[in-house]
């Protein structure tokens, strides 16, 4: 990056379940409002906006950024499936790093319906339909018994891994006990009730043998913004430069995610691997340099994944790495403190601004009862089937 590019403000409402939670508009200004707040910026001086969410009409960014001000300034509507949220964070630090503007919004929200995520469109081609037409052989069994669909995508990469390598269904209820006693320290989690690995596998089975029900991500409702400039712009309105975007990558499906069939591949691996190679080349540095990782545990069985394509762990050796406990604090690096989708809740739109927030405040050292010592480099992976991954790396100034 050829500016340096910071993050001079952070705003997330807390998340909450379908039907619990207002308007997309009110929590949308509402999470606008918390950033410019925590930055100590009027709404004046931002000059380019991007908006991200999945299930909502055309122009829902302005509307909900119309009850903050009416100011003229470009407003973008973003969608990327679940990675929206930092599609619209990749845009509005692609505007800064570029000399476009040197202040932008990136805010993401989704008001949510309860139950699995669903196609709206029935009249037409299906965005998934290659990734279905792939993966129906290898997940035969699960749509003969009518799982979900997102269920069946995950649950089928989780169980590939364990049949090349070992890998045991209670390592999953690990990982999943994991983000809840993460998330009994963030005020901001849908659940923050501490469940044990027994807990989780003694719930009702969603797969016989591939996933329990809390492996899986809640729906649920929430918005999440944030605020970046160049550090010119910051010193000269007396913000804060102490969080900088140090690099960042978008990446979409390369033809290895379709052939050799692979539900791993499917499910974003390969995009992942890329993005964060990229994002480690740009910045100089390597996995072990990371102390923290706000990663898309939509499902148990894809954060262990993930720990393998960002390079936490070897292929076919996440396993190792949640038994020795190097996932957590006293780990060799805390994955989601904030308690990830997990636990925390995944409002589609929300959630890759919901984990820009929670990275910030660790690298102030603000993030208090989820806090962990002497963060220096903080990873974030948001990822969308369909598809498209945004990995960011965060630094100290």
């Amino acid at each position: 990056m050829s500016k340096h590019v910071v993050v001079a403000g952070v705003g997330m409402i807390p998340f909450k379940k379908p039907g619990q939670s207002d308007s997309y508009s009110v929590m949308g200004a509402t999470a606008t409002r918390l950033a410019l707040e925590d930055a100590g910026l009027p709404y004046d001086r931002i000059q380019q906006a991007y908006v991200g969410y999945v299930y909502g009409d055309s122009t829902c960014g302005q509307t909900a950024l119309y009850k903050v001000g009416v100011t003229g300034i470009p407003i973008v509507n973003v969608n990327n499936n679940c990675s929206t949220g930092s599609s619209a964070l990749f845009l509005a630090r692609q505007a800064v790093e570029s000399g476009a503007v040197e202040c932008a919004l990136a805010l993401g929200f989704e008001f949510m319906q309860p139950g699995a995520l669903t196609s709206v469109w029935t009249d037409r081609e299906r965005a998934m339909a290659r990734f279905t037409e792939i993966s129906a052989p290898m997940v035969q069994d699960a749509l003969d018994a009518g799982v979900p669909s997102a269920l069946t995508m995950f649950g089928g990469a989780g169980r590939e891994h364990m049949q090349r390598y070992g890998t045991k269904l209670e390592t999953f209820a690990k990982i999943r006990a994991k983000a809840s006693r993460h998330a009994a320290n963030n005020p901001l989690a849908v659940f923050r009730t501490v469940v044990t690995e027994e807990d989780v596998m003694n719930e009702k089975v969603m797969w016989p043998g591939v996933m329990t029900r809390s492996m899986a991500c809640p729906p649920t409702s929430g918005a999440a913004a944030a605020i970046v400039c160049t550090e010119a712009f910051a010193k000269k309105h007396n913000l804060r430069t102490d969080v900088r975007i140090l690099a960042q990558s978008l990446t979409t499906d390369v033809a290895q995610s379709f052939d050799p069939p692979s539900m791993i591949g499917l499910v974003g691996f390969h995009m992942a691997e890329r993005g964060a190679k990229a994002v480690y080349e740009a910045a100089g540095v390597s996995p072990s340099d990371i102390q923290v990782c706000e990663l898309h545990d939509c499902f148990a069985q894809n954060e262990l994944l993930t720990y393998e394509s960002l390079g936490f762990a070897k292929i076919g050796e996440a396993e190792k790495m949640v038994q020795d406990g190097d996932n957590t604090y006293g780990g060799k690096v805390v994955i989601n403190p904030s308690g990830g989708l997990l636990s925390k809740g995944h409002p589609l739109g929300a959630t890759g601004l919901a984990q820009c927030y929670e990275l910030t405040r660790q690298i102030r050292g603000t993030a208090e009862a989820t806090q962990v010592e002497r963060v220096q480099l903080a990873l974030q992976h948001n990822l969308g089937l369909g598809g498209a991954c945004v990995v960011t790396l965060y630094g100290r100034a």
